[in-house]
């Protein structure tokens, strides 16, 4: 009976030692990073500096500009307005990408939302994201 006791308590000991209950770097999903030589840790792709800003007025055509970091190139990045891909500039800026398209003139007296998809290395790490615009004459 002392001998079973004496094992829970070594195990419990054991397995509440602050050693065990922390993170090692190749244990992945819990804040370490991979071991490996390409890593599985990867940098999330991230829109941002959205002009004009959410929910602002507009007037059909006007321009619209956009930050994106992290992602895998210009090839990278797409914009669409109603499901519909819309023509963008991309300018590299060293640590981001500077993103600048025109809204369709014949789009009036209407909200819009601008999607944004930025493709990172690792699929997990992609962004998805936009704002809305509306559209006045």
């Amino acid at each position: 009976m002392h001998a079973r006791l004496f094992a829970i308590a070594l195990l419990t000991i054991g397995f509440g030692n602050s050693a065990w209950s922390q993170s090692t770097p190749s244990h992945g999903g819990h804040g370490g990073t991979s071991g490996g030589a390409e890593g599985s840790g990867c940098i999330n792709a991230k829109i941002s500096r959205y002009t004009p800003e959410h929910l602002a007025t507009v007037k059909p055509g006007s321009e619209f500009s956009f930050a994106v970091s992290g992602s895998n190139g210009p090839g990278h990045i797409h914009v669409s307005i109603k499901q519909q891909p819309v023509a963008v500039q991309i300018e590299d800026k060293d640590t981001f990408y500077l993103v600048k398209g025109k809204l369709p003139d014949d789009l009036k007296n209407t909200v819009v939302r601008i999607s944004v998809k930025a493709k990172a290395k690792v699929s997990k790490c992609d962004a998805d994201g936009g704002w809305l615009l509306k559209i006045a004459e």
